[in-house]
């Protein structure tokens, strides 16, 4: 693996912005958690952006601390001397106007202690990608004005992580017959990278649902561990409350056919919206009537209505 630039943080200027040069339109991503390495294989459909006024400017895509296992430009395996890659961003210097650029690279989730991108939470795998943390999972242009489609498949051992959760609707799964199991989840709305999410571990869920304006039926879940089952209830009520408060106020009515929260100890934020799975510290949801504070109660219910309205 290359060495990490020991770069110092810097502020970005309004007067720095250029347009991507390259947009992405989809991503393919099938993850492979495993004990001591997890497999990342992804798929981009990419075409220059007809907005950079820079033709011929080299393919230049954002990608930390990442072991490159693989690459393959329109389905054509690259040399080492067809690309550059320094531990920061992969370069290509010479690509089409449009492609699909494959990729593979391994990483060690457990030894993220910087908590961005994919890491351990004790038995659990999790994602914090806000503000540029998708950059430690894959090579993508990781900035929130390149707007993607999402189809994420994880595959894991079923005994220790029997949930396995992503951006989106559930649409396809399986067993394996060495004892793991997949689920495939595609998200039909384009987002930025700093909005993907994955969890996978062993939960529990308190479900419920939510009759949209227009007469849909919304799943609702929240997942956590399963001694915390009993404090889920006013969390899932103010969910509840807000999406009804946005239809009435607004106008506007989810999207999706689930959301979902999960709570997790371990997360470096109060929470974060990604698209459909909110991924909340525990402090966020969890609430027991004879112990939690009338200002903790308030707290949960401002969190998770504010979390929701970004969806």
């Amino acid at each position: 693996m290359p060495a990490m630039k020991d770069a110092q943080p810097r502020a970005i200027l309004l007067s720095e912005y250029r347009v991507p040069a390259f947009l992405v339109s989809h991503i393919e991503l099938h993850v492979t958690l495993g004990e001591e390495t997890t497999r990342i294989r992804s798929r981009l459909t990419i075409a220059r952006n007809p907005g950079c006024t820079e033709p011929g400017t080299a393919l230049r895509l954002n990608g930390q601390a990442l072991a490159l296992v693989s690459l393959a430009l329109n389905g054509a395996p690259l040399a080492a001397g067809d690309y550059s890659y320094d531990g920061e961003e992969l370069c290509i210097a010479s690509v089409p106007d449009r492609f699909v650029l494959e990729s593979e690279v391994d990483l060690r989730p457990q030894d993220n202690t910087a908590l961005e991108g994919l890491y351990r939470s004790r038995s659990m795998f999790c994602t914090q990608c806000e503000p540029e943390g998708f950059r430690r999972i894959t090579f993508f242009p990781d900035r929130p004005d390149v707007l993607s489609l999402y189809s994420t498949t994880i595959v894991a051992e079923r005994a220790r992580f029997p949930v396995l959760l992503s951006n989106g609707n559930r649409v396809d799964g399986g067993e394996l017959e060495d004892g793991r199991h997949w689920v495939r989840w595609e998200d039909p709305f384009p987002k930025p990278c700093y909005l993907f999410a994955l969890v996978a571990g062993d939960l529990a869920c308190v479900e419920d649902s939510f009759v949209t304006q227009s007469g849909r039926r919304v799943a609702l879940r929240i997942f956590v561990e399963a001694k915390d089952l009993d404090k889920c209830d006013f969390a899932m009520r103010s969910l509840q409350q807000a999406m009804r408060w946005d239809e009435e106020v607004y106008g506007r009515e989810y999207d999706l056919d689930v959301f979902m929260i999960v709570a997790v100890d371990d997360f470096n934020m109060g929470a974060m919206e990604n698209k459909g799975l909110n991924i909340f510290n525990t402090s966020a949801v969890l609430a027991n009537p004879e112990i939690t504070t009338d200002a903790s109660f308030l707290r949960i219910a401002a969190i998770v209505a504010h979390e929701y309205f970004h969806n």
